[in-house]
């Protein structure tokens, strides 16, 4: 019988619990994805069964061999490093299509190349009736996990599942539908400790609960030098750089923004380096929320901070908050949530300044005509700002009525779509997600439409969208979302950490990330 020692001996500390999956159609790929993911982490994944046949299988075992038994001194990074050897079978959610026993072939020959440990699925061992894993000849710790990608469990039943006296240590990873469902693997992951256990929240809801998983005992995370090869995996460099999984602790402020859909999102990479570049202790995460009260009931336990709003919770939130700011309330549409220390929730929104300030580069507001295409959350902060500011304010949006109740709340106008083939503005302004990623494609407006001097369009992913390409076209200035977006979310970090917040770190980050999205 196999004794299980603590977690922190078996995997070691700090980024050794970053485990890199290496996952790759041939050998020659996927070593170098090994060679990319030791750069960053000791700790290496072999997923055996992406590979697309035996030959590339043995080529790639026949490799590593080579370099884990090569001269002392030589090839120090393999020797210092954990491979964990996953055949996964099609019947585990994994790629093999062969039987129990050629998977465990697999995993022999993986322990004679020098894998210290394998990943054994519980679909496995049912198929092993009883039989001790010791006399199979596995590498020396077995990881007995279960996958479950439809939904969440039974957590304590699976537990008792995976909790094999041959195992020395435990995975259980299964589709969060909900953050509740992600918060109870990291309660799992808290409370058996004992169990050297891993804890994956799979899926896009899930995916801040991965960031988390370490902080809250679970023994690895995972992420892709590759293509992803589980739903909501992030990339590998943006885990130990951006997220930075590794270092989080329970002192660490938590903060994120709430969307759906999230995807899309450029705050996380924006806030974060605004929190490296300080070395504040704090970490912004995306959280896909589908239901409101289901992230509100979770901010206690994963310890948020505060949190941005965008599409389609800005007005919602509303009823939620112990407290407004009045332009905010009266805008009616909030973007920003500072949790205080009592648990009461603080809304404020950041938006406002942010469309004064991108149309001021161009033109002057005051006494200036301006057509807001869209009438929610985003079109209300838009056109209280401009109406405080002395601009004529216009609403046209394919929800007339909407149109009509935010135009008489600015003392503005409301007018269908079919009078913007007639009508001159100073400015338009694009308050709809049309034309975001992934569609850059679509534009809301046509360029008949657009008769106007500016084109300012909130969308700040892609920089170029289709409409403010017509607008150019055109010889209308155009102002880029992303203007917009690092005004209101400049603001927003000051509001959370009092500090100044480093500008130019924050921008250059984003606009470096766009132009390499843009060129690829």
């Amino acid at each position: 019988m196999r004794r299980t020692t603590h977690r922190r001996e078996l995997f070691g500390k700090g980024v050794r619990r970053i485990c890199a999956v290496a996952a790759a159609e041939t050998a020659r790929e996927m070593i170098c994805q090994i060679r990319a993911g030791l750069r960053e982490t000791p700790t290496i994944e072999l997923r055996l069964d992406w590979l697309r046949n035996d030959t590339e299988r043995a080529a790639l075992l026949s490799w590593l061999r080579a370099k884990l038994r090569a001269p002392r001194g030589a090839n120090t990074a393999f020797r210092a490093a954990t491979f964990v050897a996953t055949c996964r079978r099609r019947e585990g959610g994994g790629k093999l299509r062969g039987t129990v026993r050629q998977e465990l072939q697999w995993l022999v020959l993986a322990r004679e190349s020098g894998c210290a440990w394998c990943d054994l699925e519980v679909e496995t061992l049912r198929r092993l009736q009883q039989r001790s894993l010791g006399e199979l000849q596995l590498p020396p710790h077995i990881l007995l996990s279960l996958h479950d990608f439809q939904r969440m469990p039974n957590l304590k039943g699976s537990l008792r599942e995976v909790g094999h006296r041959d195992a020395a240590a435990f995975k259980v990873a299964a589709q969060a539908a909900t953050i509740a469902d992600s918060v109870r693997l990291l309660r799992l992951a808290r409370s058996a400790p004992q169990h050297n256990l891993v804890t994956v929240p799979m899926g896009e809801v899930g995916l801040p609960a991965r960031m988390l998983a370490l902080r809250e005992g679970s023994a690895l995370t995972y992420a892709p030098i590759g293509p992803a090869t589980a739903p909501g995996q992030v990339s590998l460099d943006a885990l130990k750089h951006q997220y930075r999984a590794h270092e989080l602790s329970k002192r660490t402020a938590v903060y994120g923004v709430i969307a759906n859909p999230v995807g899309h999102s450029l705050s996380p990479l924006f806030h974060n380096t605004g929190f490296v570049t300080t070395r504040m202790d704090a970490v912004y995460l995306p959280f896909l929320v589908k239901d409101l009260s289901d992230f509100l009931r979770a901010i206690p336990e994963l310890g948020v901070r505060g949190f941005s709003i965008t599409i389609p919770h800005k007005q919602a939130i509303l009823r939620h908050l112990d407290r407004c700011e009045p332009l905010a309330e009266k805008i009616g549409a909030v973007n920003t949530v500072v949790v205080e220390r009592d648990g009461s929730l603080s809304g404020s929104n950041t938006d406002y300044l942010a469309v004064l300030r991108a149309l001021e580069t161009k033109m002057r507001v005051s006494g200036s005509r301006v057509l807001l295409f869209g009438a929610g959350g985003a079109a209300r902060g838009a056109a209280f700002a401009l109406a405080d500011s002395g601009a004529q304010v216009v609403i046209c949006a394919r929800r007339e009525n909407a149109a009509r109740e935010l135009a008489r709340a600015v003392d503005g106008e409301a007018i269908p779509r079919r009078l913007l083939l007639s009508t001159t503005f100073d400015a338009i302004i694009n308050t709809t997600p049309v034309g975001m990623h992934p569609h850059e494609g679509a534009s809301p407006l046509s360029a008949a439409e657009l008769n106007c001097r500016v084109v300012l369009d909130m969308i700040n992913r892609p920089q170029k969208t289709r409409l403010l390409q017509i607008a150019a076209h055109k010889k209308i200035a155009p102002i880029p979302g992303i203007k917009m977006f690092f005004a209101q979310g400049i603001a927003q970090w000051e509001l959370w950490t009092g500090r100044r917040a480093p500008e130019s770190a924050m921008c250059r980050a984003v606009l470096r990330f766009l132009r390499a999205e843009e060129n690829s």
